[in-house]
């Protein structure tokens, strides 16, 4: 499994927001959003190829109980699996944060799922070929579907716009068997003024459509800073 990088921090996003936990950052990714904070682990992945067992001693050294393995995109690793398994021998509770364009069989505790909106199109900075790959992929509801039959989960929206949170509405009216009280809204960006100008109309519109809000609190307490 090809890591960037593991540390300890405080989860920032949704129902787990201020929880310590253990951040398993995977790198390669199958899709090329233009707004991702992780180009290191996405459109120029970084960082070698480690065996579980190598993994495993690196989240050892930390002390918190909760794991969130994220990316880049960690469901396109076949060890991913292998690794969950040991991680719930060691009674850690998993959180697999992924954009829900591929299945598998893996044992988590939170699948934080974040589906791709037509707002994430690279069309402007990447050539044809990955645009249209990246359309392709990104819109797989029956695999999200499917990861939410398996357990605990929310979907986790990234919104820059009014329409990009009534494409939400669309998205979800082609998904079956959501709970309203599973999905999320978080604002895009990076810097704390981002955030609350999105916020601005973000929070009266989640009100009015009955659906959570999600901050980016991360950003507030540490900045946008790797390893946090």
């Amino acid at each position: 499994m090809r890591i960037s990088e593991i540390f300890q921090s405080v989860q920032g996003e949704g129902f787990l927001t201020g929880t310590p936990s253990i951040f398993v950052r995977t790198s390669g990714c199958n899709l090329r959003c233009w707004f991702c904070d992780t180009r290191y682990a996405s459109w120029e992945p970084e960082g070698d190829s480690h065996p579980v067992e190598e993994i495993l001693r690196k989240i050892d050294a930390f002390r918190a109980e909760h794991v969130v393995i994220t990316g880049g995109e960690p469901m396109i690793f076949e060890t991913l699996a292998e690794l969950c398994k040991e991680l719930k021998h060691r009674g850690k509770h998993i959180t697999i944060e992924t954009a829900g364009t591929l299945d598998g069989q893996v044992d988590c505790d939170l699948w934080s799922i974040s589906p791709k909106l037509s707002n994430s199109s690279p069309i402007d900075y990447i050539n044809e070929a990955w645009v249209r790959k990246h359309e392709a992929v990104r819109y797989a509801p029956q695999i999200v579907e499917s990861l939410m039959s398996k357990g605990d989960y929310q979907l986790k929206f990234v919104v820059g716009s009014i329409l990009d949170a009534e494409e939400v509405l669309e998205y979800l009216s082609h998904l079956r068997g959501w709970d309203r009280h599973r999905v999320l809204l978080m604002p895009r960006g990076v810097h704390t003024e981002e955030l609350d100008i999105q916020l601005s109309w973000l929070a009266d519109w989640c009100k009015t459509h009955d659906l959570r809000l999600c901050d980016r609190q991360h950003i507030r307490w540490f900045g946008n800073r790797r390893g946090t």
